[in-house]
C-alpha cells in the first residue's frame, strides 16, 4: 500500500500557532518549507528553525499569489503540499457592519484560498500529484451570532474545498479541509487547571494535517473535523 511522498511544502497566511507547529512537522520530515504571509518580518525565528524561506504575499492578490508561486519555484521548487492558513474576521451586530470589512473578510477567508489553489493545482495536475488543504473553523459549518463575515467567508472556503476533491480527487490531487471546532492553545490562552486538555494543541492538530497527508489513494477523505474532548457539537 503506498504512501505518498512530497519534497516542498508552501504554506500560506503563515504565523505562529499552527502554521508553525506544520512548518516544524514538515522540516522533520525532511520536506522544504515555504512560508507566505503579507508581513514577514516575524517570521525570522521560525525560518531559523525549520530552515524554511519566507515570501511576502498578499494572498487576495492575484498578481502576487501567481508571483509567489514563480518565487518559490525559482528558488526552492515547485510545491506538492499546499495549505492555505489565512483568514479574516470583521465582528459585531449586523447592521453596524462596515462593508468594506465584510468584503475584506471574505477575500481573504475564501477568495484568496480560490487564487492559492487554482496556482497550486495548474502545477500538481501535470504530474497527477500532489495536495492542497485548507485551514476551516467552527464558523466553517455554525454561523455564530455578530460573526456573519467569518462564516461568509469560512462556508465559502468549505465549498470551494469539497467542489475542488469532486474535480480533482480523480486527477490525483488531494485536497482536505480541517474543521478546527474548538480554541487553539497558544502562549497567552492556555487551559485552567480545571479543564485540562479543552484547547486545541497546534501541534496535535499539525499531526492530523500529516495523517491526512498520509492516507493512501484507495481511502482518501475530503474533510476531518477536530476538536478537543470536552467541546460540545
Amino acid at each position: 500500500m503506498a504512501r505518498p511522498k512530497y519534497n516542498t511544502a508552501l504554506i500560506v497566511g503563515a504565523g505562529e500557532g499552527l502554521s508553525a507547529s506544520l512548518a516544524r512537522l514538515f522540516a522533520r520530515e525532511g520536506i522544504k518549507v515555504a512560508l507566505a504571509a503579507r508581513k514577514i518580518e516575524k517570521l525570522g525565528e521560525l525560518c531559523t528553525q525549520t530552515g524554511a524561506k519566507a515570501f511576502a504575499c498578499d494572498a487576495t492578490n492575484a498578481d502576487e499569489v501567481e508571483r509567489l508561486f514563480g518565487l518559490v519555484e525559482r528558488e526552492m521548487a515547485t510545491p506538492d503540499i499546499v495549505v492555505y492558513n489565512a483568514s479574516a474576521r470583521a465582528r459585531g451586530a449586523f447592521i453596524e457592519l462596515v462593508p468594506a470589512e465584510v468584503a475584506n473578510a471574505i477575500a481573504v477567508s475564501a477568495f484568496g484560498g480560490f487564487l492559492v489553489a487554482q496556482q497550486a493545482a495548474k502545477r500538481m495536475l501535470p504530474n497527477k500529484h500532489g495536495a492542497i488543504l485548507f485551514t476551516g473553523a467552527s464558523a466553517s459549518v455554525k454561523g455564530y451570532a455578530q460573526s456573519a463575515p467569518f462564516a461568509m467567508g469560512k462556508f465559502a472556503l468549505r465549498g470551494l474545498a469539497q467542489s475542488m476533491a469532486r474535480e480533482l480527487s480523480p486527477q490525483g490531487i488531494h485536497i482536505g479541509h480541517v474543521v478546527i471546532d474548538g480554541g487553539i492553545r497558544n502562549a497567552a490562552r492556555t487551559e485552567p487547571a480545571d479543564r485540562p486538555d479543552s484547547f486545541l494543541d497546534p501541534d496535535a492538530i499539525a499531526e492530523n494535517y500529516w495523517h491526512l497527508l498520509q492516507q493512501p489513494r484507495s481511502a482518501w477523505t475530503w474533510e476531518i473535523e477536530l476538536r478537543p474532548w470536552v467541546e460540545k457539537f
